[in-house]
């Protein structure tokens, strides 16, 4: 029942998914005990249905409690407590709690950081996902600062071409145009488009932003 769940998940078929899932959760919860690893998998995997459904808040309980759980069986460092502190902090920053958010991904960031290294994938994850909330929160120069090294670590380690690095790329872009550095954040975010397009991904809206901005540019050069 569980690897059904997993590939109607996959699959796209949510809703059928999050049904199994609850299933499988209650029956863990039965056999195995609420604290079982397994049990509490199967408590992140549902999360992660509902909160592709919308169900924001119902992926949030879900995470608290999880992490809760970790925290006291596995300890507040063990790397499954800092993945749930993660997800649960990217369910904060859907529902718009950022300084929530914030202070679950910083603490995730520096613990990474000590046990894990300062380029590991992870940590490096843990970065670029902080940076973001700290853009939205207008801390422009701590996110730009975040995401440069993001970025010269995954070109160095990925490659230019990886998914994560384009990702990355995006971002500063972003946080580039936010700070008003309108030519930068352009020539980066063109940049990021030639690649998604040469390694056929998806540009997650790159090239609207892209013209956005270069008809801003252009507005404001008429302006002159």
């Amino acid at each position: 029942m569980h690897n059904l769940a997993l590939a109607l998940h996959q699959l796209g078929n949510l809703r059928e998914a999050e049904e199994l899932q609850t299933q499988v959760l209650e029956a863990k919860k039965r056999i195995l005990g609420p604290e079982h690893p397994d049990t509490l998998a199967t408590v992140h995997d549902l999360a992660l249905t509902l909160l592709q459904l919308g169900n924001l808040r119902e992926a949030e309980k879900l995470e608290t409690q999880a992490l809760e759980v970790f925290k006291r069986v596995q300890g507040p460092e063990h790397l499954d407590t800092l993945s749930c502190m993660h997800n649960l902090a990217s369910i904060l920053y859907q529902l718009d709690n950022l300084r929530e958010a914030e202070e679950l991904q910083t603490q995730v960031l520096e613990a990474r950081k000590r046990i894990l290294g300062p380029e590991h994938p992870h940590t490096l994850r843990a970065m670029d996902t902080l940076a973001s909330t700290l853009c939205q929160l207008g801390n422009l120069r701590e996110a730009e600062e975040l995401q440069t090294q993001v970025l010269e670590a995954r070109k160095r380690i990925l490659g230019p071409e990886h998914p994560h690095t384009l990702t990355t790329m995006h971002n500063l872009a972003y946080t580039w145009y936010m700070q008003g550095s309108l030519d930068k954040a352009i020539d980066l975010m063109r940049e990021t488009c030639v690649l998604y397009a040469k390694v056929g991904l998806d540009p997650h809206g790159a090239p609207d932003l892209l013209a956005e901005w270069e008809a801003e540019k252009a507005a404001l050069e008429d302006s002159v």
